[in-house]
């Protein structure tokens, strides 16, 4: 059977259009959007049919470039293009006008109320009423689109052994994570470094300089300002008040972590080259044999299904593996939102997510799946968002990061418990994870889970003290010695994944965006705590599907984040479950997670194994410009897994 299907159609073609079936919520919205002599349906229908038009040429342009993909419409001036394009129409300060003075004809708690004031929202995140700010705006994204096209074609690597061997930042930082030699991690470190003197002399401080501008043109404190207030509602001054509070609280733990680490493993184990494998190394290679990559499609599939958790109809397409020129990052992003049509139909998704697995590569099966089941959690959130415009279900502001990253943290923090391990974590003859290796991590990482949270407050930290720079202070050096000063800061020493490493800090849409990460995860281990507390267990739980998307999901960005969180969990976000994690005893966290494990392996050993995943999506998985499988053409969904095993096992010289 062959394999590869060279992918032959067109990404447009793969859009589907709007389903014909609704569901009762979707007929309650027909019935309120219903045809009146205003002219409020009729704008409301042309702003969203114009949106969706102009954001797919975008997404499709952000797809084939990120993604390398071969075909010549793909370019970074197409992307930079079709970016303008529809910016240039959310900016449009004509369709501001319009929605406030149609928001007067309105009934007030309506859907159309409801959806013009999405639009003035959006709007509002994009009109820039100063003209210099406008023209600093495309100046901004064409250095960054230069910047990164230049970014995409760096040959990394290490010298090993005298000789230069050419590795992705994703290979660099596994083998950092895991090689047994430390004059290999240590040059593995030195390669992942080099990224921060490439960016820092290719353009970035240029670009640092003109977002700067951009922002303060339109009147913020700086572009963090700016970026935080589009996206959380709530300026930078707000923003590092919470952020303040966790790293006060942690500072002491993580000096705790750091002086206890160095007594046991050695003061060298506080390099940044050593810290992570010191930590783990040893448990990270005997864990690999139960986390083979190749399977992990099929094991997300199953743990979304047990929860009850699906798409409604997507098409999405997964892009896995590393490969040379694919962008560095996992991500995820929809071409074509969810939402549902004036006449009551539903409108699908359509998702584009990667992840960039080394198969071969010793722990990048645990950490390949982790960020499969990140991005898929991504995928299911803006699948389920039920609203009467596109506008409610597209990443971008006035869509709060922290909300948008709550919900595939909340899933991908499932890998790491016992019960979830127990059932999924299985070798390629079949066997379970012994819990011997569960108990070893345990005791190698808990105690250590501080530098986790540390090294993700390290970045905002850093961007909020970059964007504050003088502008006559910033330069090359300057970047890079910030960088280091706040690693050691924040961290206590230099980072095992240098800050100027970090894609985010690059692209307009990433950038002042990873404190969303640390709000998110003070959201997780507060969503975990409710679930815990209310049902015992997580993992294969059928409630948690329904419940998170009637909560989190179908709400889309009409809904304020801490809203949704205290809805949901009936306590305002603190960061107080995460601490209570932190300072959990590793011996009374050793006793809950074997019983949830032993608990788990006893229903194994009962329950039959599910022969029928349905998802409710199509699910296209590629390589590049080449389809593996296609669940429209293989049958099922894990017809299709078995497509990507075998590919995997054929591609890689390590057999999963």
């Amino acid at each position: 059977m062959t394999l590869i299907l060279k992918a032959f159609l067109s990404a447009q073609a793969l859009l589907p259009t709007a389903s014909s079936f609704a569901t009762p919520s979707s007929t309650r919205l027909a019935s309120t959007l219903s045809s009146t002599m205003s002219e409020v349906p009729t704008f409301i229908d042309s702003t969203n049919t114009n949106y969706e038009h102009l954001h797919k040429a975008f997404e499709l342009q952000f797809w084939g470039t990120k993604m390398a993909l071969s075909s010549p419409k793909y370019s970074t001036e197409e992307l930079t293009r079709t970016k303008g394009e529809m910016e240039a129409f959310l900016a449009d300060e004509s369709k501001l006008s319009k929605t406030r003075e149609l928001l007067k004809q309105v009934e007030k708690g309506s859907l159309e109320e409801t959806t013009l004031k999405m639009f003035e929202r959006t709007f509002g995140c994009y009109i820039m009423e100063s003209e210099e700010a406008k023209k600093l705006r495309g100046e901004a994204t064409k250095i960054e689109g230069q910047l990164e096209a230049a970014r995409n074609h760096l040959t990394l690597g290490a010298i090993i052994n005298g000789k230069f061997e050419e590795m992705s930042s994703v290979g660099l930082r596994n083998n950092v994570r895991v090689d047994p030699d430390e004059a290999v991690r240590k040059a593995c470190y030195e390669g992942l470094s080099k990224i921060g003197d490439f960016v820092s002399e290719n353009g970035f401080v240029e670009l640092v300089k003109v977002r700067n501008r951009m922002a303060k043109a339109l009147g913020y404190i700086d572009f963090y300002d700016y970026k935080v207030s589009n996206a959380e509602g709530f300026g930078k001054i707000e923003l590092f008040k919470i952020l303040d509070t966790l790293e006060e609280g942690t500072r002491s733990i993580m000096e705790e972590a750091r002086k206890k680490f160095a007594e046991e493993k050695g003061a060298d184990a506080l390099e940044p080259w050593n810290l992570s494998f010191k930590m783990a190394g040893d448990v990270t290679r005997r864990m690999d044999p139960y986390f083979p990559f190749a399977k992990s499609v099929e094991q997300w599939g199953r743990s979304f299904a047990a929860m009850n958790i699906a798409y409604r109809g997507a098409t999405m397409d997964l892009d896995l593996l590393d490969r040379k020129g694919k962008y560095s990052n996992g991500f995820c992003h929809w071409p074509q939102p969810a939402w549902v049509k004036p006449d009551g139909s539903w409108q699908p998704s359509v998702t584009h997510f990667t992840s960039l697995a080394d198969p071969a590569a010793v722990g990048s099966g645990y950490t390949g799946l982790t960020t499969l089941m990140h991005e898929a959690g991504h995928a299911a959130h803006f699948s389920n968002i039920e609203m009467p415009s596109p506008l409610f279900s597209q990443e971008r502001s006035p869509t709060s990061v922290a909300y948008a990253e709550l919900q595939s943290m909340f899933l991908d923090s499932l890998v790491g418990d016992a019960d979830w391990m127990a059932r999924y974590a299985i070798s390629k003859d079949g066997d379970a994870i012994p819990w011997d290796i569960i108990a070893d991590k345990i005791k190698s990482t808990h105690p250590y889970e501080v530098f986790a949270l540390r090294g993700m407050i390290a970045v905002p930290y850093f961007e909020k003290a970059l964007y504050e720079m003088a502008e006559e202070d910033l330069t090359a050096e300057s970047i890079k010695a910030l960088a280091d000063k706040v690693e050691k800061d924040i961290q206590g020493g230099l980072s095992p994944r240098p800050l100027l490493s970090v894609p985010h800090i690059l692209s307009d849409e990433a950038s002042c965006y990873y404190h969303g990460y640390v709000l998110a995860d003070m959201a997780v281990h507060q969503t975990r705590e409710f679930f815990l507390k209310r049902d015992g267990f997580i993992a294969d739980n059928p409630n948690v599907g329904p419940t998170i998307t009637e909560a989190y999901w179908k709400p889309g960005n009409s809904e304020p984040f801490l809203g949704l969180v205290e809805n949901l969990t009936g306590s305002p976000l603190t960061g107080q479950a995460w601490i209570n994690d932190l300072k959990k005893s590793v011996d009374d966290l050793l006793e809950e997670e074997k019983a949830s494990y032993d608990k788990k392996r006893a229903e194994c050993a009962t329950a039959p194994s599910c022969e029928d995943i349905d998802l409710n999506m199509r699910i296209r998985i590629v390589d590049g410009d080449d389809v593996i499988s296609d669940t429209a053409e293989d049958g099922s969904f894990l017809a299709t897994c078995k497509k990507f095993e075998e590919y995997v096992q054929k591609r890689f010289a390590k057999t999963n």
